[in-house]
């Protein structure tokens, strides 16, 4: 909770600053100074609790360290284009992983100041008071996030094939651009469930267990936990996460999206 909040304190500090230095990742894919801000913060809040720990961040990769078994898997600004433009929907992830098990993990969304946090048997929070993911019986009317592949244009005709499946079940679907705000906010039970395609795994972590604190479910493409190293997500209460893994894997599953190039436009 200190490192995102760390983090939070550079992102809205410069936020809508003039002259931001920026460069380019990859098509559609960019950093600035302000990641890299904020990726220094988390990290010195990180190595002055626990120095021995490893770190996967998304500016710098990973970071060995003398005890390997735990690991922090950091995002200094989900939604850096939505910073860019100016929209006010970002955020700073940061989550801890011993052995593979999800720890720890918080969210903290610096404008509005909330902060999401979970602990491994502990619950899903919200400033301090629990959060519980929705009530909603089914795919019928929910109300879901998404994130488009805009990285991965090779995966774009299996998505909008369930992209059109699911929006002809759902009652509203959001795109934010955000995806641990995305995760977050159907475990606050906001969105009743939510799915991507082809994240990272600092996107995933800590919103991956606030899902399953808040008493929800996550999993690939496969009805599977291995999310973090494929980085496709299906998510949200109990009922509506089984009927829209139903639907999307009627035209993605984790081995057809993975024969598929990592970039380009690419077969159907």
């Amino acid at each position: 909770m200190a490192a995102a909040r760390a983090g939070g304190a550079e992102l809205a500090r410069l936020f809508g600053s003039a002259g931001l230095k920026v460069h380019t990742k990859g098509k559609n894919d960019f950093v600035t100074q302000a990641d890299h801000a904020s990726e220094a913060a988390i990290l010195a809040v990180v190595r002055a609790h626990f120095p021995d720990h490893s770190v996967l961040t998304e500016e710098s990769g990973r970071h060995a360290g003398a005890d390997g078994t735990v690991e922090w898997i950091v995002d200094p600004l989900d939604g850096t284009t939505n910073f860019l433009q100016g929209l006010p929907i970002w955020s700073v992830s940061v989550g801890c992983r011993h052995r593979g098990q999800l720890l720890a993990g918080a969210i903290f969304e610096p404008l509005p100041g909330r902060l999401f946090s979970a602990a491994h048997g502990e619950g899903a929070r919200l400033d301090g008071a629990p959060i519980a993911v929705s009530n909603r019986p089914g795919l019928a009317g929910a109300f879901l996030a998404t994130g488009f592949p805009f990285r991965a244009h090779s995966a774009l005709d299996r998505y909008l094939g369930a992209f059109r499946e699911v929006f002809q079940a759902a009652g509203a679907i959001r795109r934010c651009g955000s995806a641990a705000l995305d995760l977050a906010y159907t475990a606050l039970g906001v969105y009743d469930g939510f799915f991507e395609f082809r994240l990272s795994a600092w996107d995933i972590a800590a919103g991956a267990l606030l899902i399953e604190e808040a008493g929800g479910v996550i999993t690939d493409l496969d009805g599977g936990a291995a999310y973090l190293e494929s980085g496709n997500v299906v998510a949200g209460n109990r009922a509506v996460q089984r009927e829209l893994l139903d639907t999307v894997a009627r035209h993605a599953d984790e081995g057809s999206l993975a024969r598929l190039p990592l970039g380009g436009i690419g077969p159907g």
